[in-house]
């Protein structure tokens, strides 16, 4: 029988390998998270095929697979899809020293993975607005130094300037606190989803003062993020994946007037298939 230990690194290679990824520290964050840490006592409860199904043990080597896990399953949330989240931890490319923030983090499975990538050196912040989820992520992190959980939704007010903004609940729009308080040469992914059927995750950076690339990740479903939802935003969303690929989608705008080249418009943004600003 497999040890747990190649378990995980098996399990790290299928994820990183389905994101396309050669990112040696990314497979060894995968492969040395304790995924069942984050998750509770088992049996846990697994999503797949619009249901729930529980596993048939609480043996933790069932978890390194590339399934969504419930965290609260009566409320749907779930620790999400090892190979989505290895797609965009490889975009946003956490490097040694970085500093993080993490929005909607869970129980902190994906924190714990990032405070792996960014080191000693660096630091994550995990904003998590459910008080149930943040004291388990908290309480599962303790040995992290690197790695503070807070309660919150972090959607209002000035953030901490941040080389990485990794967002893991669906807004309908950039919020301007996340644009802010990216550095230059700052990273953000975000799912960026309607009130209705599937979104986008949408990977950012900003290349200076004013000027930021944008590229389609992958289409994605995600629970709302609280405070980053707008009606008007939700429905321009909606239009513009009815009607256009987001795979044209180049630059965001916060500037100027919508041109020919506007995949979406919002309040104050616009995404656009020309290329950023300098």
């Amino acid at each position: 029988m497999e040890s747990i230990q190649v378990c995980r690194e098996s399990y790290a290679r299928l994820v990183v390998g389905a994101a396309g990824s050669s990112n040696k520290r990314l497979l060894a964050a995968f492969a040395t998270v304790e995924r069942e840490r984050y998750l509770g006592k088992g049996p846990w409860s697994v999503f797949g095929g619009g249901a729930y199904a529980t596993t048939v043990s609480d043996d933790p080597r069932l978890l390194y697979q590339d399934v969504l896990v419930g965290i609260a399953p009566e409320r749907g949330i779930n620790n999400g899809q090892p190979s989505l989240h290895a797609r965009c931890l490889a975009a946003v490319a956490p490097m040694p020293g970085d500093h993080v923030l993490h929005i909607g983090a869970g129980t902190g499975y994906y924190t714990a993975i990032l405070a792996e990538m960014v080191g000693a050196g660096g630091t994550v912040i995990g904003y998590e607005i459910e008080a149930d989820l943040a004291e388990r992520a908290r309480a599962a992190l303790a040995s992290a130094p690197n790695v503070r959980i807070v309660c919150a939704s972090a959607t209002q007010g000035e953030l901490p300037a941040s080389d990485v903004i990794y967002v893991s609940a669906g807004a309908t729009h950039p919020l301007p606190e996340w644009l802010d308080a990216l550095k230059i040469g700052g990273r953000l992914v975000f799912p960026m989803t309607a009130d209705s059927g599937h979104g986008l995750m949408l990977a950012v950076s900003r290349q200076s003062a004013g000027g930021h690339a944008a590229s389609f990740l992958s289409f994605v479903a995600f629970i709302p993020c609280i405070g980053a939802r707008s009606d008007v935003a939700s429905k321009a969303l909606a239009e513009a994946m009815a009607t256009k690929s987001p795979r044209t989608i180049r630059s965001l705008r916060r500037t100027g007037q919508p041109d020919a080249s506007a995949w979406c418009i919002g309040d104050g943004w616009w995404l656009s298939s020309a290329g950023p600003l300098p």
